[in-house]
């Protein structure tokens, strides 16, 4: 150890104040995540969760209490009083280094890489700490540092892809080329793949990369002879070339895995910013797993114009979900790096939406290129954190909690690296946004971030638009002894849609045992659409599930039930628009069953095709649906306000209905384009490039 090293910093336990934010107001605030998180941006002191405006979920210190304690409270511990077990030493190190990172407190390489042996969420906090220790301490310290470690003995396959990673991050090489291929022959496939990134960093690292034949499958082709770069007519000379990150499901499909009315949004929207004055080309990135990748290889496919799809090869058999996410940053981050930087032109600004860690390997990787970084900030998980969590105390709901700061943690990084922050529009404006993220107020003012408008593009019909309505309706009343069919005796019957990806947030389960118990079935039918077919994700295997077991042994009522996988955008719409033309002679509704939504894309788009909506009442949907008005809006926060909402719709007379659809289509036309928001966006994207 060297004798001649800065002394260590030291994590102070006072966190500075922020201009521009007003203190905490004990007893004032019930929410125990907002009152934590803005006495420690503003330096209140005891957080007015301890005191005697605590609400409720805090009566008994449990996890919540626990965990908020030790990344949030005034005088960090490994312990509270009292004989807990939380926080754990891991969760003590992590909220430690999160404590140590929100102040800008580096830590030397040795100190910071002594943590380096733990799950993803201590590897995200040092993998953000690391840029500052590196600048704060030195490349030639922080590269031995890395050294030491990868040469040690017994160094795990998730250590050695942290550590590589880190060295990536900050342009470092602690290993030679020879040794990093030695390496790489003994390794397991992850610390393999991590290897071989390295040796394509180094001047004569290429050389000692496997040839490609000996790959095991297409990823390990692809990582062994990536593609050149991109040679591509009519690239435009000029404008901005934008990046906007779709990593979560897939575009094409919405409703499967993670992906839902943001793959809806992004794909019309990067349509009609390309086209938009100041916008050269947009780049959609998404994700490309190994079936994904052997049906279609290739990374760069034109969509329309100049709006492209950039797929970022994945080491999993399709896009992970989110939770699966952090074992894929430090690959997302190099492809997106590579592959945005093969483009005939270099990428001005990159697009980042969701709190995740692959939305911070792409923020990571417009570092590396040199972009600006826009981030979309919404408070989720915060608005629910609390009421989600207020029980947690057994395993795999602490270890639900944990996930959920973690993606807290990676908000905060992402507003803090971003150049230009945006808000979603909501009733409230950008007040919610303020309050979840008090550090907003210190760089934006009261008014907070800009929120441009958000829409939805166009429909386009096909040329034979009649035949296929008819032939949608056809097949969806095919026969009631089907799952995915509904009874042709019940077409008169009023008809309840929903669409959406299956997740418990969703709430379809709630939906289906509403229209159950309350004896619903008897009056309407009920169509659910979303979920994977192939490659499903936990949460769509469990809400599946779930939908199957209410319906066991109700053979008359499911007969009256349909479940559709996830469709194509454009079938979803057509089948809306069937489901909304008088001709056809349904009476049909579209209900939104969720414990809240931020804006509600797929509200939006059954509005516009002329159904009546029903929206929660949680969330941004009231923030352009109006109870009464042009929809109607449903407590969605417990099986009896469902059933009292699901009741007064279906009360209505067949005029009221015509009038709300009618009513809830202007809206839709009046305020909801997609050409405003993407002119707001160039707007902010232009502003974005001259900081």
């Amino acid at each position: 150890m060297r004798n001649d090293r800065p002394e260590e910093a030291h994590v102070s336990v006072a966190p500075p104040p922020l201009p521009g934010v007003g203190p905490a107001q004990p007893g004032v605030e019930r929410d125990p995540l907002v009152a934590a998180r803005t006495a420690f941006f503003t330096r209140a002191g005891a957080p007015a969760w301890q005191g005697p405006g605590a609400g409720p979920a805090l009566a008994r210190p449990g996890a919540l209490a626990c965990l908020l304690e030790a990344e949030y409270g005034p005088l960090p511990r490994l312990l509270p009083p009292g004989n807990f077990r939380l926080p754990g030493r891991e969760d003590a190190t992590v909220a430690s280094l999160r404590r140590a990172c929100r102040l800008e407190v580096p830590l030397t390489p040795d100190a910071l890489l002594a943590h380096g042996e733990g799950g993803p969420f201590l590897a995200a906090v040092l993998t953000e700490m690391w840029q500052a220790t590196v600048r704060r301490y030195g490349a030639a310290w922080a590269e031995e540092a890395l050294r030491e470690r990868l040469r040690e003995a017994g160094t795990g396959a998730a250590r050695t892809v942290l550590l590589l990673d880190l060295a990536e991050a900050a342009g470092l090489r602690p290993l030679g080329a020879a040794e990093a291929a030695d390496a790489a022959a003994r390794a397991g496939r992850a610390a393999r793949h991590a290897l071989w990134r390295y040796l394509h960093r180094l001047p004569e690292g290429p050389a000692h990369l496997p040839p490609v034949s000996g790959a095991r499958d297409v990823h390990e082709r692809l990582l062994l002879g990536p593609p050149p770069p991109a040679a591509l007519s009519g690239w435009p000379e000029g404008g901005l070339v934008v990046a906007q990150t779709m990593l979560l499901g897939r575009l094409d499909r919405p409703g499967e895995g993670a992906g839902g009315g943001l793959s809806v949004l992004l794909g019309g929207l990067g349509d009609a910013l390309a086209g938009t004055n100041g916008i050269g080309a947009v780049v959609t990135v998404v994700l490309a797993g190994r079936d994904d990748l052997d049906l279609d290889p290739r990374l760069l496919v034109r969509r329309r114009g100049n709006h492209w799809l950039l797929r970022l090869p994945v080491d999993a058999p399709t896009a992970p979900p989110q939770h699966a996410m952090p074992a894929h940053r430090p690959s997302l981050a190099w492809w997106a790096t590579r592959l945005l930087r093969s483009l005939p032109r270099a990428c001005d600004v990159v697009h980042a939406r969701y709190a995740d860690d692959g939305s911070l390997a792409l923020a990571e990787s417009a570092v590396r290129l040199g972009a600006r970084l826009v981030f979309t900030a919404t408070p989720d998980p915060h608005r629910r954190l609390a009421e989600t969590h207020a029980g947690a105390d057994d395993p795999p709901a602490t270890e639900a909690l944990r996930g959920d700061l973690h993606r807290i943690f990676l908000a905060d990084r992402l507003v803090d690296r971003a150049d230009t922050v945006i808000g979603i529009p909501g009733g409230s404006g950008t007040e919610d946004l303020l309050r979840h993220f008090p550090a907003l107020a210190h760089r934006y003012g009261p008014d907070g971030p800009p929120a441009p408008p958000e829409g939805i593009a166009p429909y386009e019909p096909a040329e034979d638009e009649r035949e296929r309505r008819s032939a949608l309706l056809d097949s969806l009343f095919a026969g009631g002894d089907r799952p995915d069919a509904l009874d042709p005796a019940d077409r008169d019957l009023p008809l309840l849609l929903c669409v959406g990806r299956l997740h418990p947030v969703k709430q379809q389960d709630l939906l289906l045992r509403t229209w159950l118990t309350a004896d619903l079935w008897r009056r309407a039918t009920l169509v659910m659409v979303g979920g994977a077919t192939r490659h499903p994700t936990p949460d769509e295997h469990r809400v599946r599930a779930a939908l199957g077991a209410l319906v066991t042994g109700r053979k008359e009522a499911a007969r009256r039930l349909a479940l559709l996988p996830a469709l194509p955008n454009d079938r979803v719409r057509r089948l809306e628009r069937a489901l909304a033309d008088p001709e056809h002679g349904v009476r049909a509704w579209y209900v939104c069953p969720s414990a809240k939504e931020e804006f509600g894309i797929a509200v939006l788009e059954a509005m516009e095709a002329g159904l009546p909506a029903a929206g929660p009442l949680r969330g941004g949907v009231g923030h352009y649906l109006r109870d009464g008005v042009n929809g109607v809006l449903l407590d969605t926060g417990s099986a009896s306000g469902l059933t009292r909402g699901l009741h007064r719709l279906l009360s209505l007379p067949e005029s009221r209905r015509g009038r709300l659809a009618r009513a809830g289509q202007e809206t839709v036309a009046a305020r909801y384009s997609i050409a405003p928001m993407a002119q707001a966006l160039a707007g902010v994207y232009r502003s974005a490039g001259r900081t």
